[in-house]
This record gives C-alpha cells, sequence and structure tokens, in this order.
C-alpha cells in the first residue's frame, strides 16, 4: 500500500523542499498552506491534493486530517513546517504578535498532531517538527519566535514519550539560517546558507532508520556561525 503524508507549509521553502524528497520516496501527499494559489501550483508541480488552510485554526486542522483520511485511508508522516515570526523585543512586542506567533507555530502544531495520531498510531509513523536554532540559544529581538520554537522542542519530546509504546516517533529540526525567503533579512549569501533540500535529507534519514532508533532533536548550523545576526528582521513567513 502506497504510504502517505501531510505538509504544512508545504508550497515553498523547505516544506516544499520535504515533500518533494518524500513525493520522489514514493508518498502519497497532502500539502497545506494559507495561500490557495500557491498550494495549489505546488500540488500541481508534485501531483499531490492541496488544501488550503489556515493552521492556526483548530478546526482547520482537524479538517485537513480528516480530509486526508478520508482519501488516503492512512497516514505515515506528518511534516509540521508552517510557521510565523515577527520580531520584537519582550519589553515591545504587541501581545497581539505573541498570540499569532503561538497560535501558528505551536497551537497549529498541537492541533493537527493531536488530530493525526490516531492514523499515525496505525502506520507507526513518523511526526517532523520544524523548530529553530532560535529555540536553542538566546535570541534577543526574536523572542516571541523562539520561545514558540523552543515550545515545538518541548513538545517533540513529550511525543516521543507518550507515543514511544505505539511506535511512533517525532523529531524537532532545528536550523539556522536556511535558504528561504524568510532568511531574506539576513544579509548572509544565499549560497552560504543551509538549502532546504539538506533539511529534506535529515528526513529522508529519519525515514530510512530501523523502527529501533529514532533521532528526537537535530541542530543544523551555519557553517561559520552567523547567529549574532538573529535579532534583526521583519515578518518572517514559512508556508
Amino acid at each position: 500500500m502506497t504510504q502517505a503524508a501531510i505538509v504544512t507549509g508545504g508550497s515553498s521553502g523547505i516544506g516544499l523542499a520535504v515533500a518533494r524528497m518524500l513525493r520522489d520516496e514514493g508518498y502519497e501527499l497532502t500539502l497545506v498552506s494559507r495561500t490557495v494559489e500557491k498550494v495549489e501550483r505546488a500540488a500541481a508541480e508534485l501531483g499531490a491534493t492541496p488544501i488550503a488552510a489556515d493552521v492556526g485554526d483548530p478546526e482547520a486542522c482537524a479538517h485537513v486530517v480528516a480530509e486526508h483520511r478520508d482519501r488516503s485511508g492512512r497516514l505515515d508522516v506528518l511534516v509540521n513546517s508552517a510557521g510565523k515570526g515577527v520580531p520584537g523585543t519582550v519589553e515591545a512586542m504587541p501581545v497581539k504578535h505573541l498570540d499569532m506567533q503561538l497560535a501558528v507555530n505551536v497551537r497549529g502544531m498541537f492541533a493537527i498532531t493531536q488530530a493525526a495520531i490516531p492514523l499515525l498510531r496505525e502506520s507507526r509513523g513518523w511526526i517532523v517538527n520544524m523548530s529553530s536554532i532560535t529555540g536553542t540559544i538566546p535570541s534577543p529581538g526574536l523572542v516571541a519566535y523562539a520561545a514558540a520554537k523552543a515550545a515545538i522542542i518541548s513538545l517533540t519530546r513529550s511525543l516521543n514519550e507518550e507515543l514511544d509504546a505505539d511506535g511512533v516517533r517525532a523529531i524537532a529540526i532545528c536550523p539556522a539560517f536556511v535558504d528561504t525567503p524568510m532568511a531574506d533579512w539576513s544579509g548572509i549569501a544565499k549560497d552560504e546558507m543551509i538549502q532546504p533540500d539538506d533539511i529534506a535529507e535529515i528526513v529522508r534519514l529519519c525515514l530510512r532508520l530501523s523502527p529501533h532508533a529514532r533521532i528526537s532533536q537535530i541542530v543544523v548550523e551555519n557553517m561559520g556561525g552567523n547567529t549574532d545576526i538573529l535579532s534583526r528582521g521583519d515578518v518572517l513567513n514559512l508556508g
């Protein structure tokens, strides 16, 4: 039976690179993104099913999983790549910007994973959560985004403990600057950044592990560092 995957934030950047890899590995794909045109274009390229949805809405997350289940009948990999970030210090950031980042980055990941667990339990599948290096180091000026990404790391660890007996595995991937529109503000040359395909290869590695092994967290650093500019930027969007 053909394996199947859901990729949120699947219309661009890391999500699209992971989706391409999964397509090449023979997975049936459901791509999820907020923008209808973008997700339909990406889905047409990959022969995937597009769903335009805001993962910050728990009802939308439940709908995504239900539609995927009705069509595919199974779920082997859930990739939580959708995300949003707004820079700001603790002192200066409006609470509404904190709420928005927590809604997309944490509540959205939580809600779609919660809905997907029964299917993943049946397949003994993988949950792939895109975190960030900002969740592992002090990130002044990106405090809410970093806190949300740190929460993803914590949730991933808890998922592994809760679902261990069911054979479901989760990984939090924590890259530094990746060559996507999100990182355009950094000033780093694109050919000096981590490539989206690098992240896709990490996911491919996980899928090839035996059932007795898992990688719960991996940090992907830029060669040469560059973490000193994490406090700069404008609105950051993924997917």
